[in-house]
């Protein structure tokens, strides 16, 4: 596939995987759970992919910066389980889930001193 279609996949499932989360921190009624954990799990599955499949057609290897990248995917992935598991913890898992967001995107535009 070309490199464009990876691109939107990629930051597309990010931007919604990270909605639902502050979805899961803002309600996390047990009733919605299993729908919530379908749906992350699904944009995260997404996400892993579309981020390879830019690491297959760029032919980068596997450099630093994406293995940072790959940290903070598995951080942003668990942190909807972690809204319904220690809901009183809330305001951290928010701290946590803000900085990992922003530690990924540096890492897009500060590669190159990797």
């Amino acid at each position: 596939m070309k490199l464009s279609i990876y691109q939107i996949l990629h930051v597309g499932s990010m931007v919604l995987l990270t909605a639902w989360v502050f979805m899961a921190f803002a309600n996390p009624d047990p009733k919605g759970r299993k729908k919530t954990m379908i749906i992350t799990g699904i944009l995260s599955l997404l996400m892993l992919i579309a981020g390879f499949g830019m690491v297959s057609v760029l032919k980068t290897g596997l450099p630093a910066w994406i293995w940072i990248k790959a940290v903070c995917w598995l951080v942003l992935s668990g942190m909807a389980g972690m809204a319904y598991r220690k809901p009183e913890a809330s305001s951290t898992w928010k701290v946590i889930t803000m900085a990992t967001v922003l530690i990924a995107i540096a890492t897009v535009y500060l590669r190159h001193f990797l």
